[in-house]
């Protein structure tokens, strides 16, 4: 997949008669980065299992697995409309509800790489995340397009979904270190207590760029 700033290929992964496309991120063709290790591939798939413990369903289903170019992430291949993106989904508010769980996610993840390209219209009519490489820094970094709901109030739903996955990110241990897994629990907890969505920051620090 040529325009990736990572080694990344398109996979076709065979199971007997049965067989499906997928995005495969080994660790070999990660360059390397002065503020998060090696090893963005295991965010990857720490970023479907949070999704999956909240009970979202935003990640397309990806895994641990060694491949040709050795062990990286797999992840489901998600037929979309790529015309369609975040910036052209938000002008919807039927896809409000969707797009402000993408919010708490980001927030809840440190996502430091939501651009506007990585929501994507499936063909199935969902709305999905994709390249979540840079995720679960302990450091502050957010940074993503996803700012148009600040200073609202959270929906109860989303916090409620936050404040029961909380006790049990050890499920994330094989995938991120204890600090990663404590900084989440401090995200979650400090959304808890807030209840808005935060403001982007004036100085445009918090995007992400290339923005789509």
């Amino acid at each position: 997949m040529p325009w990736s700033s990572n080694g990344t290929f398109l996979a076709r992964l065979t199971a007997g008669e049965d067989a499906m496309l997928a995005v495969y991120k080994p660790g070999q063709g990660e360059r390397p980065l002065w503020d998060f290790p090696r090893g963005l591939y295991r965010r990857e798939a720490a970023a479907w299992e949070l999704s999956e413990l909240l009970g979202w369903g935003l990640v397309p289903e990806t895994i641990v697995r060694d491949g040709p170019f050795g062990e990286g992430s797999m992840q489901r291949f998600v037929p979309a409309d790529f015309e369609q993106h975040y910036f052209t989904l938000y002008d919807d508010e039927a896809y409000h509800p969707a797009l402000k769980q993408f919010a708490v996610f980001d927030l809840l993840a440190n996502n430091t790489d939501r651009k506007s390209g990585h929501v994507l219209l499936g063909d199935d009519g969902r709305l999905w995340g994709i390249d979540h490489g840079l995720c679960f820094h302990p450091d502050p970094k957010i940074r993503t397009v996803i700012w148009e709901f600040g200073g609202e109030r959270i929906p109860d739903e989303l916090l409620d979904a936050v404040r029961d996955v909380l006790p049990r990110l050890d499920a994330l241990a094989a995938l991120l270190d204890d600090e990663e897994r404590d900084a989440i629990c401090s995200r979650g907890e400090r959304l808890l207590k807030v209840k808005t969505f935060p403001l982007a920051d004036p100085g445009g620090r918090c995007y992400p760029w290339p923005m789509v």
